[in-house]
């Protein structure tokens, strides 16, 4: 990462959304969602595999009720959510998730930050993309985060260079599918640990204030 990244937006005193945007909740069905911005889910697979994963709680595992039924041992093939990021809900802190996650761009702009956690080196690599339709430019219309690695997320003007968004809207398809026990966000000492204090205190503010010590 050869520049400090900091945010696009500040958080506005006004917390009412534009008109689009909340057209675009209203019709969506969307909601809260706890790593920041809102979102649905849209499919979960009926069919289901082993878990590859060991069943552990995870920091998240009891922010949300457990589905009916739930096993720890298996999973649903896949899970795909919409997921949007607006002016009043600008960006979605650092967290990782054990399965693969493959991203598609719906509209709008944003930046990614992953820290590659899952690899080697004392300090882990970080790698930052822009997600936008000027594929000319290297703007990302479809991306995939593996499993174990941290993401953040944060909004960026429709525009280069400009001031206003109307909102950065993704679907998410999990492999295999999404559970909260699969989840959990990055804490404050962690991110320290996988970047060191310097680097560390300039992504500071991607931290979600649920990624508790």
């Amino acid at each position: 990462m050869a520049t400090v990244l900091r945010p696009s937006f500040s958080p506005s005193s006004n917390t009412q959304e534009s008109p689009h945007i909340q057209e675009l909740i209203a019709k969506l069905e969307l909601v809260p969602h706890i790593e920041g911005g809102f979102f649905k889910e849209t499919d979960r697979a009926p069919d289901t595999v082993p878990s590859p994963f060991p069943f552990e709680e995870s920091s998240t595992s009891e922010l949300a009720p457990k589905l009916p039924g739930f096993n720890p041992q298996v999973r649903n093939s896949s899970t795909t959510i919409f997921y949007l990021l607006t002016p009043n809900g600008l960006q979605g802190g650092f967290h990782r998730n054990k399965a693969r996650i493959i991203h598609t761009l719906h509209q709008g702009r944003g930046r990614y930050v992953l820290i590659h956690a899952d690899e080697g080196g004392e300090q882990k690599r970080v790698e930052t993309f822009v997600v936008g339709h000027d594929v000319a430019k290297g703007e990302k219309l479809q991306w995939i985060v593996e499993g174990g690695k941290y993401k953040a997320s944060f909004l960026l003007p429709d525009e280069e260079g400009g001031k206003e968004s109307q909102g950065l809207l993704i679907s998410e398809t999990v492999v295999p599918g999404f559970e909260f026990c699969d989840h959990d966000f990055l804490s404050p000492a962690g991110l320290k640990g996988l970047l060191g204090e310097e680097q560390a205190k300039d992504l500071s503010w991607l931290l979600s204030p649920l990624g508790k010590e």
